[in-house]
């Protein structure tokens, strides 16, 4: 009988890209700079990796989805090397791989690097996917884009618990102002000032209700991890940090072809959740949860997330958003280092950079924005629409 991967793989090294228009590096330098914070943190060289995973969305890394950018740029000593790619979630999918590799037994340490070079592309958004998906977006759903998606789940959700327009607005602009809060204390993320709620409310809009600052931006950026077996972390370092659960949840689409999804919260990510509390022995989140970095592609998403990950109440979360429940001072902190709004959106990236943040706050090595005796993390990870989706989670204690 399946008896899940808690606490027998440790995190003993990370490294992360500062995220930004990184126009004076290209992918390589991405990725060998996360590589070497990750190698150094872990004090091990290059030939005691026995395998490695490689997220990156995008084909403009490399020619196709091949893994051999990662082998050539780090010059790998002719290690296995698997890419990996699961939209935005991709990072999380690239530790997830390392993770079960190690927990599997098949290996005592593996590397796990995720990296996107979007400036790039040439898109002011996220560049149309390829294959099935934006195929899809161009024929059958020539007008679906992410911000008119997600703007459809913020007015369902607005409607269905009975909040006016300014009072959900106000809601979402509270979520957005805090995470600007948050990015202005780390010198890694992207994006660095503080601004109001009132400017968050009078910002051009996007698609009603979510105006630009309700919307993260795309980023240059990599983001590194080194697993290895929990028996064996400290040796490395004194402070390891254990996983205790990782799960993926991905939608077969039934959320279209149904009544039974109202369109005001991520299936997936409830049924994510559920496996990822039972495989970490979590019996109450609200009470055993130290902090989170959820998927704030839009502040809706964050929102949502609150009560997906059985946080707050159904229809509850705006509360807790104005007690200040997820402050950086409040019970659960939420998007300590900025999320994905100010820190930035690499696609391949950003669930190793979630993890990075769990990694330093769990090891008091967070500085300005270091959370008081944290014990557990949560990193929530979302790819795809609110109605065609994967979400990944991951869940880290000491």
């Amino acid at each position: 009988m399946a008896e899940g991967i808690k606490d027998k793989v440790a995190i003993i090294g990370m490294g992360c890209t500062k995220f930004g228009e990184r126009w004076e590096a290209g992918v390589e330098d991405l990725i060998v700079e996360a590589f070497m914070e990750a190698l150094e943190d872990a004090g091990i060289e290059k030939k005691d990796l026995g395998a490695a995973w490689f997220g990156s969305c995008y084909d403009e890394i490399g020619s196709g989805k091949t893994a051999m950018p990662l082998s050539l740029t780090l010059k790998l000593p002719f290690l296995p090397v698997t890419r990996v790619e699961n939209y935005c979630a991709t990072g999380t999918e690239a530790l997830r791989g390392a993770v079960y590799a190690v927990a599997s037994g098949a290996y005592d340490i593996c590397l796990a690097l995720g990296a996107e070079k979007l400036k790039d592309t040439g898109f002011g958004g996220l560049p149309e996917f390829a294959g099935q998906l934006g195929t899809k977006n161009r024929l059958i759903l020539p007008t679906l884009s992410a911000p008119g998606g997600f703007a459809m789940m913020a007015t369902r959700y607005f409607s269905k618990y009975g909040l006016s327009p300014e009072e959900g607005k106000e809601i979402l602009a509270m979520i957005s102002a805090k995470s600007h809060q948050n990015g202005s204390k780390n010198p890694k993320a992207h994006l660095r000032r503080e601004i109001s709620v009132d400017q968050v409310m009078k910002a051009p809009m996007v698609a009603w209700p979510l105006g630009l600052f309700d919307c993260c931006g795309v980023s240059d950026g990599a983001a590194a991890a080194i697993v290895c077996r929990a028996d064996m972390a400290k040796s490395f370092r004194p402070d390891p940090v254990y996983v205790k659960s990782m799960q993926i949840a991905v939608s077969s689409g039934e959320e279209m072809m149904y009544t039974d999804w109202d369109a005001s919260h991520v299936q997936s990510a409830t049924v994510c959740a559920a496996r990822a509390y039972e495989e970490a022995g979590i019996k109450n989140p609200r009470e055993e949860i130290s902090m989170m970095e959820v998927h704030d592609c839009f502040s809706i998403t964050e929102l949502v997330a609150y009560e997906d990950l059985r946080i707050s109440e159904r229809g509850k979360a705006g509360n807790d958003v104005r007690d200040g429940f997820f402050n950086l001072d409040g019970r659960i902190p939420c998007q300590p280092d900025g999320g994905l709004k100010c820190f930035g959106h690499p696609i391949g990236a950003s669930g190793l950079r979630m993890m990075y943040e769990m990694y330093k706050q769990l090891q008091g090595k967070a500085g300005e924005r270091q959370i008081a005796d944290p014990r557990l993390g949560l990193t929530h990870n979302m790819g795809g629409f609110p109605s065609m989706n994967l979400i990944s989670m991951a869940i880290v204690g000491l």
